[in-house]
């Protein structure tokens, strides 16, 4: 056996479908390319029809097979909606990766219950019914992995956490509850905690050179994530490699969260 083949067996997407939320720009964009240059065929789920249409046009410059779904995921007739489309595209998923979401970040004391809801509504309650509609078949065709991004602010508080902070602890929480439920017939259910990632999300500190360079200093490499550092972390969480793997948050981070 060589090298190549033992690695494409433990790694290769061949004959999969995956749907990436937020897949067309920031960290969902580098998971969407490597699923789809792993072997995936990818559907893109995301607001911005311009940007859709741009990912998966480079994705297929590569030889890759995708397409793009545009949705409001922040209501959940629009998440349901977005649900069905991305199914009958290339068929029922075997991976779902959740990246979409919103960061809007007001002091604890100015949060009203506008800002609560629409970052619970985007960030953890399309995650829950995307996985409510995709899990059970997964489940019942005995393979499945979904894959969640969270934050540092799921385990600590730093920056105004705030609503976010919340919804992203709790979508760590419902990544335990999915692989309790389906682990068993053989879906997993992970989380992937960035840093500090210099993406359109984050533009608000990335703005700042100087909370940049301080955000940097927190990491043990040196630097501030990018977005394709989470290139391989998916397609080990997307494959058979990652069988035994599950309920688990994987930090991304640079060393971010130890030191």
């Amino acid at each position: 056996m060589t090298s190549q083949t033992y690695l494409s067996e433990l790694f290769s997407l061949d004959d999969r479908v995956a749907v990436v939320t937020g897949g067309s720009s920031g960290i969902g964009r580098a998971i969407t390319e490597a699923l789809a240059r792993a072997g995936a065929r990818v559907v893109v789920v995301a607001r911005r029809e311009a940007e859709l249409a741009a990912t998966v046009a480079a994705l297929e410059e590569h030889g890759c097979r995708a397409a793009w779904v545009s949705a409001d995921l922040s209501t959940r007739d629009g998440v349901r909606t977005a649900a069905e489309e991305a199914a009958a595209v290339f068929g029922e998923p075997d991976i779902l990766v959740n990246s979409a979401g919103v960061n809007l970040r007001p002091p604890l004391g100015e949060l009203g219950e506008d800002v609560w809801d629409a970052t619970m509504a985007v960030n953890l309650e399309a995650p829950f019914l995307l996985g409510q509609r995709f899990g059970p078949g997964m489940a019942e065709r005995g393979f499945g992995r979904i894959i969640h991004i969270t934050s540092q602010q799921a385990h600590r508080a730093l920056v105004q956490s705030g609503a976010y902070g919340v919804s992203k602890g709790g979508l760590e929480s419902l990544a335990r509850s999915q692989a309790e439920a389906w682990s068993p017939y053989g879906v997993t259910s992970n989380t992937l905690v960035p840093g500090f990632v210099m993406t359109p999300l984050n533009a608000r500190l990335s703005s700042d050179p100087e909370k940049v360079t301080a955000l940097a200093a927190r990491t043990l490499i040196g630097r501030n994530g990018l977005a394709e550092d989470f290139a391989g972390a998916a397609v080990f969480l997307a494959s058979t490699a990652s069988a035994y793997v599950t309920g688990q948050s994987i930090f991304v981070d640079g060393g971010f969260s130890v030191h």
